[in-house]
């Protein structure tokens, strides 16, 4: 019952059933293992017809219970639809929800069955030389850890090897409608240190789609430059420090650090660049402006962080390094402002590789973080830290010279302070799970569920012990669904995080709705 409640994303029927039979799975094993302890520790059990007759009032309070539940399913489901602004689901399916739940339940108690008859098997001769209890604990030890081997040593390994050779496979095919750049000054191009096919699909995609210095010039209404943009493949170099080496001769070649602000990005795990991000941050310098990236995975960034945690954070830290170094040693008043920014697993990547306490003789401007992963050090300290009446996904931290935050209907609170020598913001949704995922969640309520409701999650959200930690992990896998909801980031909320991070000059607010218009249509172009 508690997995049909609403929850922070909207969920297809399928999914639900899916979500739902994982959870009645997790449920009955738990409530075998509570009968399991109960036996070891040799306290009193009922028998007989006691026994039958608890069983029996156990069915009679379940089935109600099942009814009701798939009766207010849809109204449920339907109150997470509401806020993320889509159509209501009919009664329908319910039916496909209970279909799928039951296929996916039994296929998972097989699956238990076969590990505790595994940990019999080990248990039955361990007693002819040890004490019962001690039988128990080491079969259940030895039964865990050949079905861990037996899973991620096989079965989740040769997936993610295969899932790796099928991303890159795509991403090695090179799109006929994106044509290769002739511009010299264009990374990709005949003259450009990284070939066009070393771009690999989303820098090529990247690379092509920058605005014109003639688009900008027309919707600012003043000349503009084009705006220059690297990105390295992961194909380009084999090792991250070589290719963040060739990333920086590539910004040194196009005049990357003759720009008044420079960015340097950690993309996500596929290298995936958020063209809402950087058409708005390329609009809004008037082309007066470089960004540098470097691909490290052809995976989602949740597969790469389970498959291979270490080659984001590396390839993010070669990266800020080399470009760090080689700025710092430019004279100050001819260098660009530097900055940071990071999406999702990049901004986890970004946090965990910019050495805050190390440069503060010649500290970078800032840095913007969007979407920042619950694991991100920053964006967890900066929760930890905040103002006690500021919610977790809008926190107050300090005295606001440092740290702002950011939603889709709140810009940065009113601060009394101004702006420092470092500026951090960070954007998040307040129904984006990503940066909201707590293990903690499983025995106790989390913060966000302490405070009244913002506009895009739904007040009819509880907490359940266990079932909500997993309904979140869930919600984080389809967190992509709808635009300025869940970890789906658009133009109208990079906005006013560049403008607050970057300060442009000469946009009034005729020409701010100008570009939010642009930027809308190149978004529905692209879809």
């Amino acid at each position: 019952m508690a997995s049909l409640t609403p929850s922070l994303a909207p969920r297809p029927p399928v999914l639900q059933g899916v979500a739902s039979g994982i959870i009645a799975a997790i449920g009955y094993e738990i409530g075998l293992a509570i009968g399991g302890l109960w036996r070891l520790l040799e306290l009193p059990q009922p028998r007989g017809p006691r026994l039958i007759r608890l069983r029996f009032g156990a069915l009679a309070l379940t089935v109600p219970v099942l009814l009701v539940a798939f009766r207010e399913s849809t109204a449920w489901r339907n109150a997470t639809r509401q806020v993320a602004g889509l159509a209501p689901l009919d009664q329908g399916n319910t039916l496909t929800i209970a279909a799928v739940a039951l296929s996916v339940a039994c296929l998972l108690w097989a699956l238990f069955r076969l590990f505790w008859a595994l940990t019999r098997r080990i248990e039955t001769p361990l007693r002819r030389v040890v004490p019962y209890r001690i039988a128990q604990a080491t079969s259940l030890i030895l039964g865990l850890a050949i079905f861990y081997l037996a899973i991620e040593g096989t079965a989740i390994r040769y997936a993610f090897r295969a899932a790796d050779s099928t991303m890159e496979a795509a991403d090695r095919f090179i799109d006929p409608d994106l044509p290769r750049p002739e511009t010299p000054q264009k990374t990709g191009s005949p003259a450009s240190l990284i070939s066009w096919d070393q771009l690999g699909d989303t820098g090529r995609s990247y690379i092509a789609t920058a605005p014109s210095a003639e688009e900008i010039a027309a919707l600012k209404g003043a000349p503009a430059l084009a705006p220059i943009r690297v990105y390295v493949g992961r194909t380009a170099a084999r090792s991250a420090q070589a290719r963040a080496e060739l990333a920086l001769r590539e910004l040194i070649r196009v005049g990357g650090f003759d720009r008044s602000v420079l960015v340097v990005v950690s993309p996500t795990g596929t290298g995936w660049m958020d063209p809402d991000a950087f058409d708005t941050l390329d609009f809004l310098m008037g082309g007066d402006v470089a960004t540098v990236a470097v691909q490290y995975s052809y995976l989602s960034s949740s597969l790469a962080l389970a498959a291979h945690p270490e080659l984001g954070v590396e390839q993010a830290q070669a990266l800020f390094d080399v470009v760090h170094d080689y700025w710092s040693g430019l004279p100050r008043d001819k260098r660009p402002h530097l900055y940071a920014f990071g999406l999702s697993l990049g901004a986890y990547n970004s946090q965990m590789t910019l050495p805050l306490l190390d440069m503060l003789g010649d500290p970078i401007q800032g840095a913007l973080w969007v979407g920042s992963p619950f694991l991100s050090p920053m964006w967890r300290y900066v929760q930890d830290q905040r103002w006690p009446d500021s919610p977790p996904w809008h926190p107050r931290f300090g005295n606001g010279s440092l740290v702002r935050t950011m939603t889709q209907f709140d810009g940065p609170a009113p601060q009394a302070t101004p702006w420092g020598p470092i500026r951090l913001i960070f954007l998040q949704y307040a129904s984006d799970p990503i940066p909201l995922f707590s293990l903690g969640t499983a025995l106790r309520r989390p913060d966000w569920l302490r405070y009244d409701r913002p506009a895009d999650v739904s007040p009819q959200i509880k907490w359940v012990p266990v079932v909500s930690m997993l309904q979140t992990a869930l919600d984080m896998l389809i967190a992509l669904q709808v635009e300025r909801f869940g970890h789906y980031y658009v133009a109208e909320d990079y906005l006013p995080a560049w403008r607050d991070l970057l300060d442009p000059q000469g946009w009034t607010a005729e020409t701010t709705d100008r570009l939010l218009t642009a930027l809308k249509a190149r978004r529905a172009a692209r879809d």
